[in-house]
């Protein structure tokens, strides 16, 4: 029987039309996983299920029920409960607080805390989702505080679940956990929209699959009949050749050797006597839960964050923490968040090609931009890494995550006198792409590596580590293993590595 049927689902924002008549039905008990690239719908698609937008066209009609468009309160009502890739819990309150905020009447003047632990603690029951009331948010795992966000839809009494991402930030252990779960739920009747770009977790979780490209539905089939190669092609609208694991076969000196390096702390974000080499031409990568110290490891590197402790060599002599310095001396960065740290998305896409080396004399003179040279090599870079959606002066922020990310490894890896990177240090670069651009950077940093440069690759996506890394080290509350060859890890001992169990 089906609990959500979208009858003809249309939105614009001006001329760009997000979502394209779209009819869609998920069955009671049934896990659909929705996917496609960015842009494709995907999120305005649920945002208009979960009332943030209003359709242009078409309707929604909820256990057989019309839903009010535009209205949040009237999706919870229906029974709709979403859970977000980024969790909007409050650290500082208890779980049980996280859970009930919101759901009792401002004019009541006391919190019925005993009916809500009691509602709670059944809820946790039914689904098999043990947490501690009790127990301060912060202090809890990332597993755990999505536990919480989980609960905190059910207890409002949801029957259809929207799930966005929801391994992104998990161990392996976690995922199975949630898997585990979600079975569960679906065991008791609930409905799953599970939105990923894992295609192997979606071909194991989900019923049915129903692909988005352009806006328009064009794909839906049973999970059983398909493959992860057919859902990249309908996904991207030809076939996509995933990366293959192939290893470094020349591996030279070592670039730069961190020994013994502590950062202070920034939250949960430092590093505690952290020992590493990074080699020519080979590919080291960080896997870890985010926020144990990749950001501070990262920065530590391209010179924005300085060592409290320990030292920092760079071709043999101490590194300099100075961003500008490090450039000039081959230092290629690609930040992790494209949009607040890789680019300006009002100056033009020339201005952000040039902007590491502003002040070089590729392109200034006393106080003077050379524009002619500046505008000829942010050319050559979009020619080279194929950036589309816009010319040299077009603004950044115009471009597609993709294309701005192409943007930022062009960047850092074509110098103006062609000069090859001797490290880059790679931070989430694939975070939140298709699959299609997920494999354009992927194959760049390889080709990079095989010319010679040395290859810092910090991810959260395990099976991108796994595919990318020649050698592999975790990072686990500032602490980092020892960076051990691909070959001698598996998926589980890596899993317990990010957890903080070491053998």
């Amino acid at each position: 029987m089906s609990v959500l049927r979208l009858s003809g689902i249309s939105k614009r924002f001006g001329s760009l039309v997000a979502n394209d008549a779209i009819s869609l039905e998920l069955a009671g008990g049934e896990v659909l996983a929705l996917l496609g690239e960015n842009g494709a719908g995907k999120s305005t698609l649920v945002s208009i299920l979960f009332g943030h937008y209003t359709a242009d066209e078409g309707s929604i009609e909820v256990f057989g029920q019309p839903l009010a468009p535009g209205n949040p309160r009237a999706a919870l009502a229906a029974g709709i409960g979403m859970v977000h890739q980024h969790f909007t819990l409050a650290d500082n309150l208890s779980v049980l607080d996280n859970i009930v905020l919101g759901t009792e009447p401002l004019w009541q003047p006391f919190m019925r805390r005993d009916a809500a632990r009691d509602k709670l603690m059944a809820v946790s029951k039914r689904f098999g989702l043990a947490v501690d009331p009790a127990a301060r948010v912060g202090a809890l795992s990332v597993g755990e505080r999505q536990r919480v966000e989980i609960l905190k839809a059910l207890y409002r009494g949801a029957r259809i679940l929207i799930l966005d991402e929801p391994t992104a930030v998990l161990t392996p252990q976690e995922s199975e956990a949630l898997f585990a779960t979600l079975g569960q739920m679906v065991a008791q009747g609930l409905s799953i929209i599970f939105i990923s770009h894992k295609l192997a977790e979606v071909l194991r979780v989900a019923h049915r699959v129903a692909v988005l490209r352009g806006g328009k539905l064009v794909a839906q089939a049973p999970a059983a009949v398909t493959s992860q190669a057919q859902l990249a092609q309908w996904m991207v609208g030809h076939a996509v050749a995933a990366t293959e694991r192939r290893p470094s076969t020349s591996v030279g000196e070592a670039v730069c050797v961190l020994n013994e390096v502590s950062t202070v702390a920034a939250g949960r974000d430092k590093l505690e006597k952290v020992s590493l080499e990074l080699n020519a031409g080979e590919i080291v990568a960080i896997a870890g839960v985010s926020g144990n110290g990749q950001v501070a490891l990262a920065d530590l590197l391209c010179g924005v964050r300085r060592a409290t402790g320990g030292s920092v060599r760079f071709l043999d002599q101490p590194m300099a923490a100075t961003p500008a310095v490090l450039v000039r001396q081959g230092v290629a960065r690609i930040p992790e968040d494209r949009h607040a740290v890789g680019v300006v998305g009002d100056l033009p896409v020339w201005e952000n090609a040039v902007s590491e080396r502003l002040r070089s004399r590729d392109f200034s003179r006393a106080l003077w931009v050379k524009r002619k040279a500046a505008r000829a090599h942010a050319q050559r870079v979009l020619q080279a890494f194929d950036v589309r959606g816009g010319g040299p002066a077009s603004p950044a922020r115009a471009l597609s995550g993709g294309n701005m990310q192409k943007l930022i490894l062009g960047r850092a890896l074509m110098a103006p006198d062609g000069t090859p990177p001797k490290l880059i240090v790679a931070h989430q670069p694939t975070w939140g792409l298709d699959i299609g651009a997920v494999t354009y950077v992927q194959q760049q940093l390889i080709a990079a590596r095989d010319a010679g440069a040395a290859v810092l690759l910090i991810s959260d996506d395990l099976d991108e580590v796994m595919a990318m890394g020649d050698r592999i080290a975790v990072v686990h509350e500032g602490q980092l293993t020892r960076a051990l060859p691909a070959g001698e890890w598996t998926r589980e001992s890596i899993g317990l590595a990010m957890a903080g169990v070491t053998a």
